[in-house]
């Protein structure tokens, strides 16, 4: 009954702190006012900037901040105990992530929908947006590469899940068809887009499709380069075409894979046999590194990511319709994303327990989640990850009555497709900001996208032809991510330090926390990567230690210099 409890505490939880908390930030600190006009109408151009309902776009942003995040996250930070996982991913959501993704939403929706990296310079110098520049681009990069490569390993680990996935794409684009060109009812064919998606994954469970080793090439190489040709290609559609009905389609997909685990919950809780097997707390795991501050590294998505600050001020403020809406797009996305990863912890905290096989073994109990999680070498690597939360969703799905075969792929299909938005709308992003960057040069957006799609194809291949070069850059993407988040959050606190005479400290204190823990364990990376004398991570992981120096001193030199503007228009000096 514990994961249960767990469950329905932490779900009223995230309803009640929207309810007040998200709607007091929305209302009383930035003020939302749908008399301001917003880059979707401003700059209609049917491409990129498309006025879009909530509920739509709801889904395009949540699909594109979750990717494998919360799963990957939750999935090897329950190492050190769910207590401390499930902590962060509370409190760290409500009040870091949520403000985080909310406050570069509505500042990038006040400046032309300009990235996040762009308007740096307006409100700190010029000098700090090439610096933050340097850090959007890396991780964009690593994001683009990574999650090619997740979605490559996905689709060798569950073969089952290839078919549906790809089925997904003519499905999606046919939904935005009758919608955009046909003003068919949206929820009529959604509904139908919906069954006909998972009847999908109940042939791709018959009929599952593994790829070979072509001329030299792995299977994950020979996706990864599929993948790559997919996202150009998805990319540099107009948004209504594919990515808005594909990622509307996913949210369902959500809500429906989310219902089945919370049903999972409930049966295998009144069923009596789930029960939290993972160790409240387990500070010292084997061969790990230390729990602060690598635990707030770990887990970004499910509390607070730096990329998703991209997805807001890249694809998200160039469609959210009217300035109310994006209360929900923003805060109310994080809190779904937060909820996702609570489950995620009670699937590999108490679903691992309900029956683990491997080589022929089967395990069960707190010897399944033990065997799986013997050491930080065993659970760290992606495919690991990835296993350990399909396999206990899985568990709760057959609690419920959906055979294991079927559960696997559902959950699979699941994965793969948060990882494919993420992976298109990293894309399409990572063009946005080499436009903003060098708008002369990367104008025409095939270009553009072609030199996004290259530099990510050299950094997987970078090792050959195993495909597998991007986890070079790996070691460096978490802090990487959360230095991101902090650095938007002291955006967000000198803007509102202008705006509101007191709002700018529910962003501030989050942003001296994250900042504090991300140039924590950029240090610690420092010494691990001299003592293994990796001259790449130790060179590049330095120029991002002087970048957080750099903009951490502009922003507190910008912070006590500005002014303050109250609601009557009289300007206080501040500071």
């Amino acid at each position: 009954m514990d994961a249960l409890l767990i469950m329905l505490l932490a779900f009223a939880g995230y309803i009640l702190m929207y309810k007040f908390y998200g709607h007091f930030i929305g209302k009383r600190i930035f003020k939302l006012n749908d008399n301001n006009k917003v880059p979707s109408v401003e700059f209609e151009d049917g491409i990129d900037f498309v006025p879009t309902k909530k509920e739509v776009i709801f889904g395009h942003h949540f699909t594109s901040i979750a990717g494998t995040g919360p799963i990957v996250g939750p999935a090897i930070a329950i190492i050190w105990g769910w207590v401390p996982a499930l902590l962060w991913v509370f409190l760290g959501s409500i009040i870091m992530g949520a403000v985080h993704d909310f406050g570069t939403l509505i500042i990038s929706m006040r400046n032309q929908g300009k990235s996040i990296s762009e308007f740096t310079a307006k409100y700190i110098s010029g000098r700090t947006k090439l610096f933050f520049f340097f850090v959007v681009f890396l991780e964009l990069w690593i994001v683009v590469s990574i999650f090619g490569l997740v979605m490559a390993i996905i689709f060798d680990l569950y073969p089952g899940s290839v078919f549906p996935i790809w089925i997904q794409i003519p499905i999606a684009m046919g939904l935005g068809y009758m919608i955009y060109q046909k003003g068919a009812n949206l929820t009529k064919w959604s509904v139908l887009a919906i069954v006909a998606m998972y009847a999908t994954v109940v042939i791709g469970a018959f009929f599952p499709l593994k790829m070979p080793a072509l001329f030299g090439f792995s299977p994950v190489a020979v996706w990864s380069v599929i993948l790559l040709i997919y996202a150009f290609f998805a990319s540099v559609l107009p948004v209504t075409k594919l990515l808005q009905p594909r990622d509307y389609m996913n949210a369902h997909q959500l809500i429906i894979a989310m219902v089945l685990l919370v049903l999972g919950v409930f049966f295998g809780a009144f069923g009596g046999n789930l029960e939290i097997v993972a160790p409240a707390i387990n500070a010292n795991p084997a061969e790990a590194p230390p729990l602060w501050p690598f635990l707030f590294i770990t887990i970004a998505c499910g509390a607070i990511s730096g990329f998703h600050s991209l997805v807001s001020s890249g694809t998200s403020s160039k469609q959210v319709r009217k300035e109310s809406d994006s209360m929900f797009v923003g805060y109310g996305s994080m809190l779904t994303e937060g909820a996702l990863a609570t489950l995620v912890i009670i699937a590999v905290s108490a679903g691992i327990g309900m029956g683990l096989s491997e080589n022929g073994q089967t395990f069960t109990g707190v010897q399944a989640w033990t065997h799986h999680y013997s050491s930080w070498a065993a659970a760290k690597g992606l495919g690991s990850k990835v296993a350990a939360f399909v396999t206990g969703a899985a568990n709760l799905l057959n609690a419920v009555g959906i055979p294991r075969q079927i559960g696997m792929i559902i959950m699979g299909v699941f994965v793969a497709s948060f990882a494919g938005t993420t992976l298109d709308s990293a894309t399409r992003i990572q063009r946005y900001v080499i436009t903003e960057m060098f708008p002369k040069t990367f104008k025409n957006r095939y270009f553009s996208t072609f030199v996004v799609v290259l530099s990510a194809f050299a950094l997987i291949f970078s090792t050959g032809s195993n495909g597998k070069g991007a986890l070079l850059l790996w070691p460096l993407f978490g802090a990487i991510n959360q230095t991101l988040a902090a650095m938007a959050l002291i955006i967000v606190t000198v803007y509102l330090r202008e705006h509101h005479k007191w709002g700018w400290i529910l962003s501030g204190i989050p942003a001296v926390f994250m900042l504090v823990m991300s140039f924590w364990a950029i240090v610690l990376n420092q010494i691990e990567f001299n003592s293994s004398n990796n001259i790449l991570l130790q060179a590049i992981n330095l120029i991002i230690i002087l970048s957080v120096i750099w903009i951490a001193v502009e922003g507190f030199l910008k912070f006590i210099s500005v002014k303050y503007e109250d609601t009557t228009g009289t300007v206080k000096a501040v500071g």
